[in-house]
């Protein structure tokens, strides 16, 4: 993929959140119509005969493309978030992180077996975030997975797609 209107408008804030951390920052994509529009065209001609049915967006940056590519495919969003921030009974899974663990969750309700499920968020560089989201969403036993990433870093040794399985289905629309 690689649009080249994409990395032109994507801004890479150094030092952020911490030093020798080079931050790949998606809001530039989000706030212009032609970028929004090129993410949201390019993903569903990638996922338009998947028969997705549900896209889970990751907190937070992950709602949004999540929520736009819904619309358009015809599918459901479930939002997987922090502890603490679902109303109803959840599924949690918690993973290990560079500096600790963490741990995400979805409603209880929220997949079936049924579902033929994206996993969507903005970037892939470790890959832990997401591999916890995959290893959730695998106990509603959805007839498939699709993973997606709006930015895939490979440029400093991080080596994200090596978290996850070899069949893992992984689309990501940038790699840097």
């Amino acid at each position: 993929m690689n649009n080249e209107t994409l990395i032109k408008n994507l801004r890479c804030v150094k030092d952020f959140p911490q030093k020798g951390i080079n931050f790949r920052d998606v809001t530039t994509l989000f706030k212009k119509h032609e970028c929004l529009t090129i993410m949201v065209d390019e993903l569903y001609e990638l996922y338009k005969d998947k028969g997705i049915t549900k896209i889970v967006g990751i907190e937070s940056r992950g709602f949004v493309m999540a929520s736009a590519l819904a619309l358009k495919l015809g599918a459901g969003i479930v939002l997987c978030r922090k502890p603490g921030k679902l109303p109803a009974e959840t599924v949690q899974e918690s993973y290990t992180k560079e500096y600790g663990t963490d741990t995400i969750e979805i409603h209880k309700d929220a997949i079936t077996e049924d579902d033929v499920v994206l996993l969507h968020d903005d970037l892939l560089a470790t890959g832990g975030t997401m591999r916890a989201a995959y290893n959730l969403v695998k106990k509603f036993n959805p007839k498939n997975i699709y993973i997606n990433f709006i930015i895939e870093i490979t440029d400093e040794g991080l080596n994200g797609r090596d978290n996850f399985d070899k069949d893992a289905d992984i689309t990501t629309l940038i790699r840097i």
